[in-house]
């Protein structure tokens, strides 16, 4: 196969992927109720030509009479929300300009959907916090740049908005900016702007105002344009969560997923865990061609150099740069549920691909977002934000928030009522002991096939009944056996070592279609049928390495 790094066209492809994710910039716009994030994003939407003429000529048909534009409409789908005059689910725009490209996403200012702004806020690179140049910073301010800097976001644009209505005192520009500028730093925001606008009129907007004078730092917009986001979720360690196994003829085997952090090239080594067994990458693939290199948040298929098992819910990393294998968790949750917490039940842990069950062991604190101070409580209700003590009955692979996202962040599930109870975003996790397959096995696959004779894999004998799947697991795990094969049967939590140490392994699976399928996606193994031809249809499954 000639290099993909050889190739003009797949490097053009590079190009336009990174054009596609890395040069778009994800911005939250928060503050409090008829602040005017609505018409700020309008304004932004309608002065950069982001919108097409038919929605204008609806817009200023919905338009109150004597008034040009309500540019709060672009935004403000819901017919709940215009009638009410305010936002309540999250929306989000798209825009672009010739330096970049943005995700603008316009938030709930009332205290009543703050689960919604945590949302909006949860992938954003740069926050934007508006304040009424009247009102100044009021308690749901505080709230919601709480709430940015609880998810990661340490870049701000303070917009005292509204400046039109206090004659643009530069004295109450300067107030209200050092004021929550004060807050932003207390938060650990590592960047603030300040800006002083008049989003209807579009005042410092798009274009500089000739109405501020005394103000020197440009437009938002240009900002929007110049600012330097780094993104963890690039720079990061590579981090790779198989979502599924693709196996379209017998010598193609690819995992699908996103790379949730990082990057990785053809030709490097990696680690699948929790296995331990390590590989080198051999290629990349795309809907549109193979790549000589995947970075966050491209979605892609890898394919490796040996013949390794690896399932939905399995992590592919750098052997140098390997998460917390952990069971226990201290996480900073938002509680998405109307029914409050109850440390009594059991919940489920969605973390990456996983689905984990889980105990909140203690609640350590809530925060009060108005005074920023964590207070003692029994649980959590809708919209509070606390911090909880979280026992899993498997371990998982993390990382803390703060360093890698995707692998930091989880979603907490009630497990009777299948109803998502709250977003996570760990703040440590007590490492396990690591289990010996992760401290690097000196025998690779190609020596465990040379010593076998064949290649490793899982093969599941599959049957409505468990009975009858049990049974036919047994009788050809001993034709296999009888053949000269290294098999051995096992139950599915066992399938994945027994393959990584290179033997056949036999697991029975039944039930319905849809959980076979499960099975098998989450151990890649192969379907046997049970009955008569079992043994045949397992060495066809692996005709070539027996040939």
């Amino acid at each position: 196969m000639t290099s993909a790094t050889a190739n003009p066209v797949l490097a053009d492809d590079l190009d336009l992927a990174r054009e596609a994710t890395r040069d778009r910039l994800r911005i939250v716009v928060v503050g409090s109720v008829d602040d005017g994030k609505s018409t700020l994003i309008g304004r932004l939407l309608y002065e950069t030509g982001s919108l097409p003429e038919d929605q204008i000529t609806q817009v200023r048909a919905a338009t109150r009479r004597g008034e040009d534009i309500d540019f709060s409409y672009f935004t403000d789908g819901l017919r709940a929300e215009r009638e009410q005059g305010i936002t309540i689910d999250v929306a989000y725009r798209h825009l672009s300009t010739s330096r970049r490209r943005f995700l603008l996403a316009d938030t709930p200012g009332h205290v009543q959907y703050t689960r919604n702004m945590a949302t909006g806020a949860s992938t954003a690179d740069l926050a934007v916090i508006l304040l009424d140049a009247r009102l100044g910073v009021l308690p749901q301010s505080r709230r919601h740049a709480y709430l940015a800097s609880l998810l990661g976001i340490r870049h701000l644009a303070v917009v005292v908005n509204k400046m039109d209505l206090v004659g643009f005192d530069e004295a109450i520009f300067a107030r209200l900016s050092s004021e929550l500028g004060e807050l932003a730093g207390k938060l650990g925001f590592q960047c603030v702007r300040s800006f002083p606008v008049s989003a209807s009129d579009g005042d410092n907007v798009v274009t500089e105002s000739a109405r501020t004078p005394w103000f020197h730092g440009g437009t938002l917009l240009a900002y929007f344009e110049e600012a330097q986001v780094a993104r963890g979720h690039e720079a990061g360690p590579f981090r790779y969560p198989v979502q599924t196994v693709i196996r379209p003829r017998l010598d193609h085997r690819a995992f699908a997923g996103q790379v949730a952090a990082g990057s990785i090239a053809v030709g490097e080594e990696v680690v699948v865990l929790p296995s331990g067994v390590r590989s080198r990458i051999s290629a990349i693939d795309t809907f549109e061609g193979a790549l000589p290199r995947a970075f966050a948040p491209m979605s892609v298929a890898l394919r490796l150099a040996d013949e390794v098992d690896i399932g939905r819910g399995d992590l592919v990393a750098r052997p140098e740069e390997l998460p917390v294998v952990a069971r226990e968790l201290e996480a900073d949750v938002v509680w998405l549920a109307p029914t409050p917490l109850d440390p009594s039940r059991e919940y489920l842990v969605k973390h990456t691909t996983r689905l984990v069950p889980a105990r909140v062991t203690a609640v350590r604190h809530r925060i009060d977002l108005e005074r920023l101070d964590a207070d003692p409580t029994p649980t959590l209700a809708l919209n509070d934000v606390g911090r909880l003590a979280l026992r899993l009955s498997r371990p998982i692979l993390c990382d803390p928030y703060r360093q890698v996202r995707a692998t930091g962040a989880f979603i907490l599930i009630d497990a009777l009522t299948n109803e998502t109870a709250g977003a996570g975003m760990i703040v440590a996790a007590t490492e396990e002991a690591a289990p010996r397959s992760t401290l690097g096995s000196l025998v690779t696959a190609a020596e465990r096939r040379a010593r076998f004779g064949h290649a490793a894999a899982i093969l599941a004998v599959e049957a409505p009944e468990a009975g009858v799947a049990l049974d036919a697991a047994r009788a050809l795990e001993r034709s296999l056996f009888d053949a000269g094969i290294a098999a051995a049967l096992a139950a599915p939590e066992d399938a994945l070592a027994l393959a990584n140490a290179g033997l056949m392994c036999v697991v029975a699976s039944s039930g319905s279609e849809t959980e076979r399928a499960a099975l098998r996606d989450r151990l890649g193994a192969k379907s046997v049928p049970a009955g008569d031809g079992a043994l045949e249809a397992a060495m066809r499954a692996t005709e070539p390495v027996h040939g």
